[in-house]
């Protein structure tokens, strides 16, 4: 028997569990998980999205998170280590090469650590409202529910 005649077992289908709402698409994908069964990795690589979902197939190639995981990442480490190093420099007032080493170390391993959950997240946002090629995906998910 040559291996061309060997062929794998039909995978049984996937019962998905759809998001109730933009909350829990939101989660699954700032968690990293397909947003429409919760189960398959979003990411293939640190931040390459999976072209489909390997455990239910939902296409995900038609994201278009671009540059705004970025620039929301940039907003939330801003919004939280500004006031932090304002209010440690302005009490404890440490040595100069202290901060000049805590505070950029902070800010890039919040930056990375944020990164993938930021742009999962939007991923999940684009896949819920039906944007940029998502939109038959989600004229599916309201016939499926309303039928």
């Amino acid at each position: 028997m040559n291996n061309a005649q060997i062929r794998p077992a039909p995978i049984a289908p996937v019962q998905r569990t759809l998001p109730g709402g933009a909350g829990l698409a939101i989660w699954r994908g700032f968690r990293g998980r397909c947003p429409a069964c919760g189960e398959g990795r979003l990411f293939r690589a640190f931040l390459k999205v999976n072209d489909v979902c390997p455990d239910c197939g939902e296409e995900m190639h038609h994201h278009r998170a671009d540059d705004f995981p970025a620039y929301l990442v940039i907003a939330i480490t801003g919004h939280i280590l500004v006031p932090i190093v304002l209010s440690v420099e302005t009490h404890l007032a440490p040595p100069i090469v202290l901060s000049m080493a805590l505070w950029p170390s902070l800010a890039l391993a919040m930056a990375l650590t944020l990164l993938q959950p930021v742009k999962g997240a939007v991923v999940a946002v684009q896949w819920f409202g039906g944007m940029h090629g998502f939109e038959v995906s989600k004229k599916a998910r309201q016939t499926a529910t309303v039928g």
